[in-house]
């Protein structure tokens, strides 16, 4: 396994797949054994499903850094309302933003952190204006819109970003369980996405304690 320089390997659970009936009690649950909180945002439109907005973040209970996965259209007009709501890290996907750049410095005008997000079929060449400017970049191993489905291969898109940047925060999302993470941390990720594997889960500790076993 190639361990970043300098970065952490951090674990990221989705609460996409956690219960919104109980949501603050299923991040409790794990809160001891990760790094982050991903929350992903839908609008039906981007993506052909549609989750929450920010007044649910903005009642989400947790010490850990939030980061909010924009997956929507238009995503320079919700930027405030999700940092008001309590958001760490804004990412946005490259596919949805006219001039990246300039979101990019958006985001970061409100002093928090900025990420980019990219599609299987997108390749890393899209986001190259922006990966000396972002604190991550997050890889889909899925087509983005749905909890729980198979992983697909992203190995040298994600060895070829690493390249790129050797500090790079990557994160990967889609498909991570105890098998497919060590593929990606391999390849050069550091940080991973994984909900239905973490949420699903009997022994929530022990599956994530796998991840990177």
């Amino acid at each position: 396994m190639v361990k970043p320089k300098m970065l952490e390997l951090k674990i990221a659970p989705s609460i996409l797949s956690a219960d919104f009936g109980n949501l603050n009690k299923d991040i409790a649950s794990v809160e001891k054994y990760v790094d982050w909180i991903h929350v992903d945002v839908m609008d039906g439109h981007f993506v052909p499903n549609i989750t929450i907005g920010a007044p649910v973040v903005r009642k989400i209970k947790t010490k850990l850094p939030i980061d909010v996965h924009l997956m929507i259209e238009n995503p320079e007009k919700f930027i405030k309302d999700f940092v008001d709501a309590g958001a760490n890290f804004i990412t946005v996907h490259s596919e949805a933003v006219k001039n990246l750049p300039a979101l990019v410095r958006k985001i970061k005008s409100y002093g928090v952190g900025a990420g980019v997000s990219i599609k299987p079929k997108t390749s890393v060449s899209a986001i190259k204006k922006v990966v000396k400017m972002v604190d991550l970049v997050l890889i889909m191993t899925v087509e983005p819109g749905f909890g729980g489905q198979s992983f697909m291969d992203m190995t040298k898109k994600i060895s070829e970003l690493r390249r790129m940047c050797s500090d790079l925060n990557i994160s990967v999302d889609g498909g991570i369980n105890d098998k497919t993470s060590k593929t990606v941390l391999a390849a050069g990720a550091n940080i991973l996405v994984a909900g239905s594997y973490i949420f699903g889960a009997k022994d929530r500790k022990k599956a994530i304690a796998k991840l990177f076993a």
